[in-house]
């Protein structure tokens, strides 16, 4: 007497069935879609951006000065650092919004994706924000010399206001992650006494 295992079931238990008003709020996200499309359209004008200002500093590379030339490279990571950051939205934004990419095991999958959800993508942002922030008043700084000359982009005023800005942006990812850290500690709490 042989006794043979029961073959596994071919399909996996249906889940439970929701009404037609839970599944026009649950469908709803896909309305996300073309708002992800857009910034990916964003992103390819980002790209032309940038090869417009690398092709100007190759063209200009033997008439400009050190600072002119430094000036342009910080334009040149700002505008890679926005589009970082646009990714981050894009991906992040539609596999915890929207519907999952089923990326596990693929070799380009990203680092952060395995982990990312709103809290997490809420302080990536603010992280992508304030190092835009900083390449903004960093090139804000380096033609510090030239304020109150007619060379000059910007006023004592305008400086001063970038500064507040920047540091209001550092001030908000520390709230943020705070924030964020206490839920966490509250859900730990939680869990340990179940």
């Amino acid at each position: 007497m042989t006794s043979e295992p029961k073959a596994a079931s071919a399909h996996a238990a249906p889940g439970p069935r929701i009404g037609p008003f839970a599944q026009l709020i649950f469908g709803s996200r896909w309305l996300q879609v073309p708002l992800y499309v857009g910034l990916i359209v964003a992103q390819g004008v980002y790209v032309l951006l940038f090869l417009k200002e690398l092709w100007h500093l190759v063209l200009h590379s033997f008439d400009a000065s050190e600072q002119q030339i430094m000036l342009v490279v910080l334009g040149l990571i700002d505008v890679v650092m926005i589009s970082n950051l646009l990714v981050m939205v894009i991906v992040g934004g539609y596999e915890t919004f929207v519907s999952r990419l089923n990326l596990t095991g693929h070799p380009d999958e990203p680092e952060w994706l395995s982990h990312v959800n709103a809290s997490v993508l809420k302080i990536k942002l603010a992280m992508a924000i304030i190092g835009i922030s900083s390449i903004s008043l960093l090139r804000t700084f380096i033609e510090a010399g030239n304020l109150g000359t007619t060379r000059s982009n910007s006023s004592e005023t305008a400086v001063m206001w970038q500064v507040l800005i920047h540091l209001t942006f550092i001030i908000s990812a520390i709230g943020i992650a705070w924030v964020d850290r206490l839920s966490e500690s509250g859900h730990r709490k939680e869990a340990g006494h179940a």
